[in-house]
């Protein structure tokens, strides 16, 4: 029944105008339905049909899911692909060392022969999408418990996915939409041969680094290039030099007309996750609760691995990608929180649930369906709120420790030792593979940065966390060393051999079943397999019994709330799904007395410029170019060579890297950031502050034609004047 309800209720819903237009990320396959007038009205030129077919090639065609978390677009017949400077950060590290600095140098192959293979790297294309909610609900009922609707739907969707790839070299993947209302199908097609073709340096690419880092205005190099390569079939294939470059069913146009205000602009990629349709109970716990204990966690290891990366160029190269990575959520967290205190948003949701339950009230039938709704809701964060700190505690603070992390990762082999159904040659091709995953994690190891690391993250977690919720291996020799944490971790980091590459590739090197005792006793591994042990034991069966009932009641309220509302179109959460989102190129006020253009432009590069200071170095080639003010074909009709533009496009990550294009259809820019001010829109969006900040796709090429003298590949590209 409650299926049937929220299936007419869409159906109700789509032809109503949203409120905001530039608000939510919308499924292709339903453009035509929901948003294509709305579209055009804005100014697109192309159909919905463009953007999306299964008919004959579309945009979808050259569109993919880059490495898991970024997306990436086609622009050339070759497999040639665009993504983010920060989106490929990792796979230009691992080919960095002293000898050749891609990170700081850059890097561009001369051919295709010399672009760098990047093991464990992957680009996903979606091939199709369809709804199969009432194929996932079938043996459903409203009154069985949560744990047997998702067995249900769990064996539904698996019989769903095998008949979907039957016979193919496909995936498939069935997601949930609405809270579990909703259900759609995704079959893809993932390349795992995918090449480095070319990086700008970092003082171009990462420009600005933390401190610009969701900022406006931008100046930041955003991009790198990357190569698809198939078999002979043109399938996907495994790495060999025998693999040819992928030829796209659809490629990106590269437009060099540029973009004004008010143009329409559109984003497609794979948004990762936001959370529009939460009670305010969710709200007031990630934004004044779980923020800001990240934050100051977050804060501790970026204040030590910044010191130590200032004072060495090896320690800046082995964790520039991990200070990125850290750094990165934490500024958005702050964002968050201020801009959900600004916005007032959680009084906005208690306003919303005081309305609703008065509508909940309204007749018996409602009140029996949604009316201890909210109350339900109240009761259950209220018990989960100590244990969600204590466990943030937990994931920011003693998971940051790398020893913890890498010591936990020798628990399967100290399994198998004790599994007599292993062989030893099982056991010496685990320790083997541990040999290879050791070289790999010591290159990027700093052992006197992690020891400052446990040390202020170890104190930070004995002093705050709830004592009756901590690590009961962390009180216990705790109190051994008699609270003095810089004793334990002294005596720890002398005794273990996970902190000592010699010591421990030497132990694996001839390892037997026998030496698990070394293991078993090591104090890092004792440490680590408390902690991971305390989190599946003690953590994780509250947290699953807190997320079986959030998620059935989030479920109900996500169909009253459509239910309540039949006049607003509804968009789904963002989950990693292949998305549209549209607006226009749009300045904004962040403050009073306070207004940003929209776009910036490398004047404003050479007005940053600091020498003194790492992310505000200015290659020596770039600021010649600047001055004979030689852009080319690059500038824009101003003279000017424009930088970057913010428009109102609704994303978040996932985005990153994603094409922004024009109401043709044609690449104009590519999706890096958004404003500091707008990014609590994963839980509310604010149409006045909510900017998406995309490097033009003229700075972009200059600086690969220019800068780098790669002209072969701009040739490559289809480009229009």
């Amino acid at each position: 029944m409650k299926t049937k309800i929220f299936i007419i209720t869409v159906i109700l819903s789509l032809f109503i105008n949203l409120s905001h237009a530039g608000e939510g990320m919308w499924l292709p396959l339903l453009l035509s339905q929901l948003n294509e007038k709305e579209m055009r009205d804005m100014g697109m030129k192309i159909t919905a049909e463009d953007i999306y077919s299964v008919n004959h090639s579309s945009l979808k065609d050259a569109i993919v899911l880059f490495g898991g978390g970024c997306t990436g677009e086609l622009v050339s017949a070759q497999g040639l692909l665009l993504t983010n400077h920060h989106c490929g950060y990792g796979n230009i590290q691992k080919h960095s060392s002293l000898e050749h600095d891609y990170l700081t140098n850059g890097f561009w192959a001369q051919r295709m022969e010399e672009e760098l293979p990047n093991p464990g790297l992957s680009v996903t294309f979606l091939v199709r999408m369809e709804e199969v909610t009432v194929q996932t609900l079938k043996g459903v009922n409203d009154k069985m418990s949560q744990k047997m609707r998702d067995s249900i739907v769990v064996a539904n969707n698996k019989v769903l996915v095998k008949a979907a790839i039957n016979g193919t070299h496909y995936s498939a993947q069935v997601k949930s939409f609405f809270g579990g209302n909703q259900y759609y199908l995704f079959v893809s097609e993932t390349f795992t041969d995918v090449r480095l073709v070319g990086a700008p340096p970092s003082n171009i690419g990462k420009f600005g680094g933390d401190t610009d880092n969701w900022m406006w205005p931008r100046h930041t190099g955003d991009f790198s290039m990357f190569r698809i390569y198939a078999n002979k079939e043109n399938k996907p294939a495994e790495y060999s030099k025998n693999n040819v470059p992928y030829q796209p069913a659809k490629h990106l146009t590269v437009s060099l007309k540029g973009v004004k205000e008010g143009d329409f602009t559109f984003v497609y990629g794979f948004p990762g996750t936001t959370q529009e349709y939460l009670p305010s109970y969710a709200v007031d716990m990630t934004a004044l609760q779980d923020n800001p204990i990240a934050i100051g966690l977050r804060q501790q290891r970026l204040d030590i691995i910044d010191k130590a990366m200032d004072g060495d160029r090896l320690t800046r190269l082995q964790y520039s990608a991990k200070a990125a990575s850290i750094a990165n959520y934490w500024k958005k967290m702050i964002g968050e929180t201020r801009g959900i205190k600004r916005l007032d948003a959680i009084e906005k949701k208690q306003a919303f649930e005081r309305d609703f339950q008065k509508w909940a009230q309204s007749n018996t039938e409602k009140n029996a369906e949604y009316g201890q709704l909210l109350p339900s809701f109240g009761t259950i964060y209220s018990a989960f709120v100590p244990v969600n700190n204590a466990y943030t505690y937990l994931t920011e603070g003693l998971l940051g420790i790398e020893l913890v992390r890498f010591a936990n990762s020798y628990a399967n082999l100290v399994k198998q030792c004790a599994d007599k159904s292993k062989t030893e040659a099982d056991i010496k091709k685990t320790a083997e593979q541990l040999i290879s995953s050791a070289v790999a994690f010591y290159k990027n190891y700093n052992t006197n940065v992690d020891k400052q690391l446990f040390e202020a993250l170890m104190a930070t977690y004995t002093l705050s966390c709830e004592s009756s919720m901590q690590v009961s291996v962390v009180k216990e020799t705790a109190a051994k060393y008699k609270g003095s944490i810089p004793a334990w971790s002294n005596d720890l980091y002398k005794k273990t051999m996970f902190a000592d590459s010699v010591r421990l590739l030497s132990f694996l090197s001839g390892f037997e079943r026998g030496d698990v005792r070394k293991i078993e006793k090591d104090p890092a591994y004792i440490l680590a397999t408390g902690v991971y042990s305390y989190m599946l034991n003690s953590f994780a069966p509250i947290v699953n019994s807190f997320n079986a009932s959030n998620d059935s009641l989030q479920r109900l309220y996500m169909a009253a709330q459509m239910e309540m509302q039949p006049e607003k179109r509804f968009y789904p959460d963002a989950n990693s799904t292949l998305r549209v989102a549209y607006g226009n190129v749009k300045s904004f006020q962040p403050a009073d007395a306070v207004e940003y253009k929209w776009f910036t432009t490398l004047d404003g590069i050479m007005q940053k410029e600091n020498p003194d200071i790492y992310d505000y170095k200015v290659e020596p080639k770039l600021k010649e170019l600047y001055n004979l003010r030689d852009y080319g074909r690059y500038a824009d009709a101003d003279k000017s060579m424009h930088v970057a533009f913010i428009a109102s496009n609704h994303t978040t990550g996932g985005n990153s890297g994603s094409p922004v294009l024009n109401a043709d259809g044609q690449l104009i820019g590519i999706n890096f950031d958004r404003c500091w001010e707008g990014t609590m829109s994963d839980l509310m969006y604010d149409p006045d502050q909510c900017r998406n900040i995309s490097l033009d796709i003229r700075y972009c090429l200059f600086i690969i034609d220019k800068m780098a003298g790669a002209k072969r590949l701009v040739d490559e590209m289809t480009v229009v004047e």
